[in-house]
């Protein structure tokens, strides 16, 4: 794709970046094939090619409009377009730097701005979601049918493991888990300490930085993951963590990309690219564990399970096939799921803002888990968790809890009582 960047970006390192990135785009459309707002609204302008298009008629010049913002808006970020590109389009990235180019030329409406900065700061601040989930559960029967739904109780998260062992890692406590399921976050720590690992958890570290970053707030979003850096240096670098590991995969593909987005940064650059390297996805960890795993599954005979892979394990991470790897080598019988690789609709903040396309995506989704009549959907990150949730009287839980609760318990350890 031929390219005439406007003269100030072009020397900078966004437009450096877009202009590598536009040009490695062929037009060839088969990212239309696979995108799920394409597959919904059938217009060129919400699939990827039209979205690129868009951006790089703004980086040249052209005026953005409310409707170029409509069109990115409208993208989940699920980056299905990634894996299907022959050409290696990072699409991700530029999706980031034509939003934030669109943002500083249209101004949204107060409310917009409201919502967003009210979504920004209550969704990434642990605290403050804990003390919001609280209420909106004593008051759940008084709510709407929608943000009822989305209000379900807590599964009990039973004991933390209290064993100490040489191998140890670094846990990601992020910002809107421990107050929806803190039953995920406890059930990694049981499952690694049956394998003689201890999980740390860094009690500054908090939200990964993508709510920020996918509301068109870089800045705040590299404060983040400054923050983040910090809490987890010491526990890496002298600490003796082998590995930073984390359970929500949305979160996964954001710390792993600490190193690109700090890149510019020189009292993080280094580090950032560390803590990338050391980042790993659960399900990543615990494949070559998988013999260990097995000698002490003892999965529910017959137990029908259907499986959702989380965009941002199969598309952002690169990691298709991993998790079911690792479940089928441990027995776990599955069948196929038709329209594995489209999202589920939920895509962070975008069943908020979208609501109307996020359901449409959510009921497909489930159509397809649920026709071969599963007992229990499982799951990879907590917003695709809590999103399917709402659309269906199956339990919806993420794997680690159901191979929590499948585990014999180890010897000393605290891992009775499970959710």
């Amino acid at each position: 794709m031929q390219t005439r960047l406007l003269p100030d970006l072009k020397d900078s390192v966004d437009g450096q970046a877009a202009e590598a990135i536009l040009r490695a785009c062929v037009h060839c459309g088969f990212c239309n094939a696979t995108c799920p707002t394409y597959q919904l609204l059938g217009d060129e302008l919400d699939g990827p090619r039209g979205r690129i298009y868009q951006i790089k008629q703004v980086l040249e010049g052209t005026p953005a409009t409310p409707i170029t913002q409509l069109h990115l808006d409208r993208c989940l970020t699920c980056r299905n377009c990634e894996s299907t590109c022959p050409s290696g389009v990072e699409y991700g990235h530029l999706l980031d730097i034509g939003r934030c180019a669109v943002e500083a030329q249209v101004k949204r409406p107060v409310r917009q701005r409201l919502l967003q900065a009210l979504l920004r700061i209550g969704l990434s601040h642990r605290t403050l979601f804990g003390v919001a989930m609280r209420v909106g559960r004593a008051l759940r029967s008084l709510l709407p049918a929608a943000l009822r739904a989305k209000l379900q109780p807590a599964r009990p998260p039973g004991p933390w493991p209290r064993r100490l062992h040489t191998r140890r890692v670094i846990a990601l406590r992020g910002c809107t888990q421990p107050a929806m399921l803190p039953s995920i976050d406890a059930a990694t720590a049981r499952v690694l300490d049956a394998l003689g690992i201890q999980t740390l958890i860094a009690a500054s570290a908090g939200c990964c930085g993508a709510i920020h970053q996918h509301l068109n707030d870089h800045a705040g979003a590299l404060d983040h993951m400054r923050r983040n850096i910090d809490a987890w240096w010491p526990l890496l670098s002298a600490g003796g963590a082998e590995a930073i590991i984390i359970n929500a995969s949305g979160c996964a593909v954001t710390v792993k990309e600490y190193g690109y987005l700090l890149r510019q940064d020189p009292a993080y650059a280094e580090k950032a690219r560390r803590i990338s390297q050391a980042a790993r996805d659960l399900s990543e960890y615990l494949l070559p564990e998988i013999c260990a795993l097995r000698a002490r599954i003892a999965a529910p005979a017959g137990q029908r399970i259907a499986l959702q892979i989380p965009c941002t394990l199969q598309h952002g991470q690169k990691l298709a096939g991993t998790l079911e790897s690792l479940l089928q080598g441990l027995g776990v019988q599955m069948d196929p799921v038709a329209e594995a690789h489209l999202c589920c609709g939920s895509a962070g903040t975008y069943s908020l803002l979208q609501s109307e396309l996020s359901r449409s995506l959510r009921d497909r989704k489930l159509g397809n888990l649920q026709q071969s009549q599963p007992q229990i959907i499982l799951s990879a990150n907590i917003g695709c968790i809590a999103h399917l949730q709402t659309g269906t009287t199956l339990p919806v839980w993420h794997w680690i809890e159901w191979l929590d609760q499948s585990l014999q318990p180890a010897t000393g350890s605290a891992s009775g009582n499970r959710p």
